[in-house]
């Protein structure tokens, strides 16, 4: 490897080895004089300053702040993702079929899996699945297998409209119905019925919502179980790093949890590929789509690792399948568990932590503008909405000429009013973005 750093420990042990007291020893032959001299460098940057501030200074292309979201986020990329990923042996990677050949792949799924059960608070996650919208095909199909005599599921209106565009697409193929759940005209979170349809299967609880809102969940879980319904969580996993984990949601917790996992180490690279999450219950494993990989051990008492319960159509007679996802998603899979690994719990919180905080900041900065206002107030992770005096698509194209691309209008998600702006904030947002947001929004109302 390139760069290895070495703890104190190790750095002590070297130096004994060689016979040197410190590792100043190691440069005596240097003038004393010639020493020590400033170099006259700047302050060390962090590696996500540092990465920014050579892009601006390579200027091949001008600086595009981004305050978008709605489902996919600009979060910073570790540099180790991009460099491991690239080893031929991940890059080139087929379907790890054979074990005895694919011990790597088959331990950086394992661990994914992992990651995605500690994130969620669930007992068994998968790999292979698409991106976040099938993902959610998925569970819906599961709960279907698992609640064989229903018919539909309940589906919130406030859903991101691509993955409702997908249940609308697939679940009728299926005859199964969406049923849609309103929104409360004044929090802009869901408005349960009195009673659920007798053939509701499942409640889809999305956390965060389309509108960037925080549900209920505890609520929502609970009439859920109260109505005989299985409960599927829609997650933001980084979200997960700050907000109760589905799997304590309630007093029983969720049954399925699904999500995108794009903001875990994979570029958002004008709209792919990207990875869906997916995990469930124990009791539930053997209706779960795709694969799962297990950690075993062979004849002589070595672990090794192996793909199991993998019930797509090829490998098992068809009317047992629970599923024909089949695609190795190997390498998203890997660049998530990579940039996990390398950010550890602690980071992942702190750029969770930080995407709140900087969200707030823009929040309070754009509310001194006249005639803007917030729409919903209720509580939320790093996306929000504003009402603007004048048509968000007209704000989102001006404030791009200014290298800003401002957010997401909600009527181009069918979900809001003419003025009405998703705007979104993560760690990579810095105060000078903010105050660049703030400057292009002033000029683009004073006309």
């Amino acid at each position: 490897m390139p760069y290895i750093p070495h703890d104190a420990e190790e750095t002590a042990a070297m130096l004994a080895a060689i016979g040197a007291c410190s590792i100043d020893a190691l440069f005596d032959e240097i003038p004393e004089h010639l020493q020590g001299i400033p170099q006259g460098l700047p302050e060390g940057l962090s590696e996500m300053a540092l990465a920014r501030e050579f892009e601006a200074l390579a200027g091949a292309q001008p600086l595009l702040r981004c305050f978008a979201g709605a489902g996919a986020y600009a979060h910073h990329i570790p540099a180790t993702v991009p460099e491991l990923i690239g080893r031929g042996e991940f890059y080139s990677a087929y379907t790890p079929y054979q074990a005895e050949a694919s011990q790597g792949t088959l331990q950086v799924i394992f661990e994914f899996q992992t990651y995605i059960c500690r994130l969620t608070g669930m007992e068994v996650a998968n790999a292979s699945l698409y991106d976040g919208a099938s993902a959610l095909f998925e569970a819906c199909l599961m709960a279907l297998r698992l609640r064989p005599e229903r018919r539909s599921i309940l589906v919130p209106k406030h859903l991101l409209p691509n993955w409702r565009e997908v249940l609308d697409s697939l679940l009728p193929l299926q005859n199964i119905r969406c049923v849609e759940v309103g929104v409360d005209p004044h929090r802009g979170t869901m408005q349960l019925p009195a009673q659920a349809p007798a053939d509701a299967a499942a409640l889809i609880i999305p956390q965060i919502n389309a509108l960037g809102l925080l549900e209920d969940v505890d609520a929502l879980q609970r009439w859920a179980k109260t109505q005989g319904l299985l409960s599927i969580a829609v997650v933001q996993p980084l979200s997960l790093a700050l907000l109760k984990e589905p799997g304590l949601w309630g007093e029983v917790g969720a049954d399925i949890v699904v999500g995108e996992a794009q903001a875990l180490g994979i570029p958002l690279s004008g709209g792919g590929p990207y990875c869906g999450i997916f995990a469930c219950r124990r009791g539930m494993v053997r209706q779960m789509p795709g694969r799962l990989v297990a950690r075993t051990r062979d004849g002589s008492g070595r672990v090794g690792y192996c793909l199991t319960l993998q019930a797509r159509e090829q490998h098992i007679r068809r009317g047992q399948a629970t599923s024909n996802v089949c695609t190795n998603q190997g390498l998203m899979v890997t660049a998530a568990t990579i940039a996990m690994a390398t950010l550890g719990a602690r980071g992942l919180q702190e750029a969770a932590v930080q995407s709140h905080e900087r969200a707030c900041a823009l929040l309070s900065a754009l509310l001194r503008f006249e005639g803007v206002e917030r729409v919903w107030d209720g509580p939320f992770f790093n996306e929000f909405v504003l009402r603007f005096p004048k048509p968000a698509v007209q704000l989102r194209d001006a404030l791009l000429a200014d290298g800003i691309l401002a957010g997401v209008p909600l009527a181009d998600l069918g979900l809001g009013e003419a003025g009405d702006l998703l705007i979104a904030c993560t760690e990579m947002v810095t105060d000078e973005d903010i105050d660049a947001y703030c400057a292009a929004l002033g000029r683009f109302l004073e006309h």
